[in-house]
Order: structure tokens, then sequence, then C-alpha cells
């Protein structure tokens, strides 16, 4: 089996546990990704495959890879991200993976949802191509608006009429351009044009996609893709060591533990950061704040009193004593955090982000506050109200028991080995409520 992911640690992370276990089963496994991600491979049984040097930004901010995107903000910035992380890189990643399967003939090909080089090679090899999702459903639906706005799901008449008036608005104006820029890559490749709609003209749907989540965190459709599964939760494997820091024992204290993130690659500290670190200043709690990557956190000092600094501390370890996961709706922390129960304050920022908040308020697992309303004021009161309206922990730990129950590396390495086994034709699956 060949495994192909963006160099980035939110594609990475989910396929952890998939690649372990199916490594376990005995199963040959490669895996083609940025050397940043070597040793997390490895530690899986996976053979490491090493992107070359052009196309790997991994262990790199988004700045540092890609100086051009810096103080790029919305719509623009969510374009150029695609266009210069996914699409551009899709037809070396292509080559560069065909490469692989000339010495290593896999059965099936297993990439996140936006490695194109993957989707490229298998069209190109025609091996069946499996998706492991990294974020939300990505594919289209008449029951739901296009990604990016943080709509709500609807299926009635009008609800259907709104989600396909903006579906055309986004196709035919606002995503104009990544329409010509997905053909234009497919016609470099040598590739027939889809003609499908943007974000989905790039590659051709998988025969399976595995969705890390459990059903009661996505919307409801009537039209889901066919090897569609909701597996449960795939938040990576534990660290092999792990040192607990110095104030490790007050997490024991009798005041609640409050987790700030933003992720592992926004660096906006003055934003999100900064404005939660003053609002929960006075807060009977413990703030707990990880930065994910180096940020110049000279701008969150002086440090108050309750609030306590790291640049990362697993989720394996930590969530368990957290009451509430403050976030920029990171898919992989929100899911990781109601894997453990913990109801969430989601303040979205760009990409998918804003549909991460829209299902934990449709779930009923937490607040949103959006972006232009970020203040200490609004932070504070949205903290304040997840920790004192229990409605908010009760339905968290309702999906909690939801993960727990469904095994999720189990359940995607059996759809694996049966869509490797027969060539592609696997069982439908999906939910639709």
């Amino acid at each position: 089996m060949l495994i192909a992911t963006t160099p980035a640690q939110g594609h990475v992370v989910s396929m952890l546990e998939v690649a372990h276990e199916l490594t376990r089963r005995g199963h040959e496994v490669r895996w083609y990704t940025g050397r940043a991600f070597r040793r997390q491979v490895e530690q899986t049984g996976a053979g490491f495959e090493p992107m070359s040097e052009e196309l790997d930004f991994g262990g790199r901010s988004r700045e540092e890879a890609f100086p051009s995107h810096a103080g790029l903000s919305g719509l623009k910035n969510f374009k150029i991200g695609v266009r210069d992380i996914f699409y551009r890189t899709a037809p070396a990643q292509m080559e560069e993976l065909l490469a692989i399967l000339e010495r290593f003939p896999a059965d099936c090909i297993l990439g996140d949802d936006m490695c194109y080089g993957a989707a490229f090679a298998s069209e190109r090899s025609g091996l069946p191509l499996g998706w492991l999702a990294n974020s939300i459903y990505i594919l289209g639906s008449r029951d739901t608006a296009p990604i990016g706005r943080g709509v709500p799901p609807s299926s009635t008449p009008l609800g259907r009429l709104r989600n396909a008036l903006m579906t055309f608005v986004s196709d035919r104006i606002a995503m104009r351009d990544m329409r010509r820029e997905a053909d234009l890559t497919r016609d470099s490749v040598g590739l027939p044009r889809l003609g499908t709609s943007a974000m989905e003209n790039i590659a051709r749907p998988p025969a399976l996609y595995l969705v890390g989540t459990v059903p009661s965190f996505e919307y409801p459709r009537s039209d889901l893709h066919p090897g569609t599964h909701f597996v449960g939760g795939l938040i990576g494997l534990p660290p092999e060591e792990f040192e607990p820091p110095a104030w490790w024992g007050e997490l024991e204290e009798d005041r609640p533990v409050v987790l700030i993130t933003q992720g592992t690659t926004a660096n906006d500290v003055e934003w999100l950061l900064a404005s939660a670190v003053r609002a929960l200043a006075d807060q009977d709690a413990l703030v707990v704040v990880t930065t994910g990557t180096d940020l110049d956190v000279d701008k969150l000092s002086p440090l108050p009193d309750n609030v306590r600094l790291e640049r990362f501390v697993p989720y394996h370890h930590l969530l368990p004593h957290v009451d509430v996961l403050l976030t920029n709706g990171g898919y992989n922390g929100v899911n990781a955090a109601l894997a453990h129960g913990v109801p969430l304050v989601v303040t979205p920022s760009s990409e998918e982000k804003p549909d991460v908040a829209a299902r934990a308020q449709w779930a009923g697992v937490g607040v949103v506050v959006k972006k232009a309303a970020v203040s200490e004021e609004s932070l504070n009161k949205a903290v304040r109200t997840v920790l004192t309206d229990e409605s908010y922990r009760r339905r968290a730990q309702e999906l909690a028991q939801e993960f727990r129950n469904s095994d999720a590396p189990r359940r995607a390495a059996d759809l694996i080995e049966s869509m490797a086994d027969s060539q592609g034709q696997i069982p439908t699956g999906g939910v639709t409520h």
C-alpha cells in the first residue's frame, strides 16, 4: 500500500493510526511525505519515502515556505494557498509517486483529500484511490452551502434553492479563477478536464472516502458520495516519551482548565491568543496555551498568574484534564476535544474553519465567536457560558461515547483492505441521517 500526504501536520496526524493498524496487520506500507515527519512515519511501521526538497515545506510555517503569502487574508488568502500548496505541487508529486510505484507495485493508493498528486497518480496508474479527510467532508451537496461560508445545512425546497444559488455564485464568480487553475493543472499532466464545480474539478472523487469524525458532527446529506464512511476520531499516536511540564500537578486542582490553541500553522498571536489570555486573566481557571509553532510570544507578556505557556503538549495526556477548548477551528483539535468529551469555544479564522465552527454550533457542543466579534469581553463571556451551561458538556460527552464506539483505525483498515481486494468496489457507507 502506498500512502501519500501533504507535508503538513494536520494532513499527517490523522493518517498515523491508520498506517499503524495496516502495518500491524502485516501489510507492507510505504509513505510519501515531507522529511519533518520521518520519525512519525517510521513509528507506524511504514517505510518512509521522502518528498523532493522543492516540494517539501514540512516543518515550516506557511510564510516561511511561501513568503509571497505573508499578509494575505480572506478569500484571496484561501485561493492563493490552495493554488500554491495543493494545485501547483500536484504534477511533480504525481511524477514522484509514479516513480515509487515502478519499484513498489502497490495494490492501492491512500492519500489525504488534498494531496492531488496522489489523485493524479491513481488516474494514471489505474490503482484504486482512498482519501482520508484532513478536515470536513469537502464534496458538494444539494443539502449544503459551499465550503468556507459557515452556513448550516438545509434540505427544504427553499434551503436547496439557497444552496444552489450560493454554489452558482461561488463556482462562476468567486472561484472562477480556481476552476481555470485546476483545468490548467490537469492539462499539464495529460489528464482530461472534469467539468465539475470549482474545487472539485481538480481530481476525480475517490473509490473510498474516509472522514475522521462521527456522524453526529457532520451535516446530513441525501446525496452523500458513495464510498463515504465516517470512521471516528483519528488524533494520532501517543508520543513514545512524555515528560510533563513543571506545572502539571496544577491540573488536579479544584478549578476548571481552559486550553487555548490555534493549531500548528496560524501565527497571528495578537488576534486570538493574546486576546484570550487577557480575557481569562481574572477567571478562577487554569489557562493552558499551546502555540504549536515558534511564535512571537513576547506579545503575550507579561503572562497572568493563571496562564501556562507551552509550544506543544500531547492531546492524549492533556485533554482528559480540560474543561473547555478555545480554538480557531482546527479540525483535528476539535475532534480530539470531542473524543474526550470537551466542549468548545470556536473563533474561526479562514479556510474551512467557519464550517468547523458551524458544525460545533449545529451539533450543540460549543459556542462560536465570529472573527469580527473577537474581543476580551466576547471570549470571556463565551468561556463562562460553556463552563456554566451543562448542555454543552452533556452533548460533548454524548459525542465522546460515539467516538469510543467507532474504533476508527480498525474500521478504516477494514475498508482500505476491502478497496484493495476488490479493486475499488467497496461497500456503500456514509450517513444521511
